[in-house]
């Protein structure tokens, strides 16, 4: 009965044995499948990135464009303050000469009347 006893604890170390070949199987299986879905987010996630850089390259080419242009209108604006201070500089000379020209006149009227 000895050799069956070892024959009996053979079959169930090799039973058991397969078990755990069964149960590493199916870990390998499992661990394919989470490598595969991995994959396949870092792929989507990678795609998404290559959008994100698309999109900020986008955005900062029109900031660059948004700041020329501010530049632009600021230079406009500046000129056309000059313009309207030239303007104002001609409309008081032109007022002045007026002036003058009135109170030379009255001058005239009031000697020629004085005398």
């Amino acid at each position: 009965m000895f050799n069956q006893e070892l024959i009996n604890a053979g079959m169930k170390q090799m039973d058991e044995t397969d078990q755990a070949i069964e149960r590493s199987k199916q870990v390998v299986h499992q661990t394919i499948e989470v490598g595969t879905q991995t994959a396949t987010t870092l792929k989507g996630q990678t795609e998404q990135m290559g959008w994100i850089v698309n999109e900020l390259d986008s955005i900062q080419f029109s900031i660059k464009k948004a700041l020329k242009l501010v530049k632009e209108i600021g230079r406009q604006v500046a000129t056309d303050k000059c313009i309207m201070l030239l303007l104002v500089l001609i409309v008081c000379g032109v007022i002045a000469i007026i002036v003058v020209k009135v109170l030379s006149s009255f001058d005239l009227l009031i000697s020629s009347i004085c005398h």
